[in-house]
Formats: structure tokens, C-alpha cells, sequence
């Protein structure tokens, strides 16, 4: 089921956020996740959040700032079972345009937002980490 972002779901939001950048992201440093942490959790209330819920645990959530994705992130052992497409389409219903970035290196979640129509419209470096990254975007044929 999806549903919207309570307050008392942060904790385990910020838990996925945390170990699926690692896990997605092992050309960066865990450290720079970490560094963040915080900050990504005094942010992500203001953000328009939608939680995937299966049997009362939260298994995955989409951020949103206005049409921008500020990502995607999914439980590991929930993976490739249709909750990210789902959690994107449930966005699409209310956006003409979604765009987001992604590091070039992410293969799986390039593939992914490939599939669901997004397409690469820009390629720069992160100046943070120093990483290729594609600018994506999608729009409502």
C-alpha cells in the first residue's frame, strides 16, 4: 500500500535512505553518506514523501521537491519487485514532468528509470563526490 509520510515513519525512512545509498553507491565513500545524514533528515519532512507499506512496515519511499525525485529508495531485500515502479507511477499521476539525477555509475537505477521512461538530458560531475551524473527527465506523452 502506498500512503503518505507520517512523522513517525522518519526514523525508518532515514534507515533506508542511509543503507540503500550505501549499498547503491559503492564508489562513494560510506563516510559521505554519513556526513549527511543529518541534514537529509532535517530536509526530508519538507519534501512531499510517499511510503510503500506492507504489512505495517515500510518497505520503500519516493521524495519529491516540486517535480524534482530526490530519489528513490527501496529495502534491499525488496528489490526488483515492482515497488519502485509503483511508487514512481504513483508520482506520475499528479506530475507532467518529473525530473531527477543519477549517478552514471548506478547502473541498475539508469536501467530502471530508462525503462519508465525517463531519458538522459544532461551529464555533468558532482562536484562533492567527484562522479559522473545524469540529469533525467521524464514528461506525460
Amino acid at each position: 500500500m502506498i500512503r503518505e509520510f507520517k512523522e513517525n515513519d522518519l526514523n525508518r525512512i532515514m534507515e533506508l535512505w542511509l543503507d540503500t545509498n550505501i549499498q547503491a553507491h559503492d564508489f562513494i565513500y560510506k563516510s559521505y553518506w554519513q556526513d549527511h545524514f543529518q541534514e537529509v533528515k532535517e530536509i526530508l519532512p519538507g519534501a512531499i514523501v510517499s511510503v510503500y507499506e506492507d504489512n505495517g512496515v515500510i518497505q520503500g519511499f519516493i521524495g519529491l521537491m516540486d517535480s524534482y525525485i530526490a530519489g528513490i529508495f527501496i529495502s534491499k531485500d525488496q528489490q526488483s519487485r515492482g515497488i519502485g515502479s509503483q511508487l514512481l507511477n504513483h508520482v506520475k499521476k499528479n506530475h507532467r514532468q518529473l525530473s531527477l539525477k543519477v549517478y552514471e555509475k548506478n547502473k541498475r537505477a539508469v536501467d530502471f528509470y530508462l525503462r519508465e521512461g525517463f531519458l538522459v538530458t544532461d551529464k555533468q560531475e558532482d562536484k562533492e563526490t567527484g562522479e559522473v551524473e545524469y540529469e533525467m527527465a521524464w514528461s506525460r506523452k
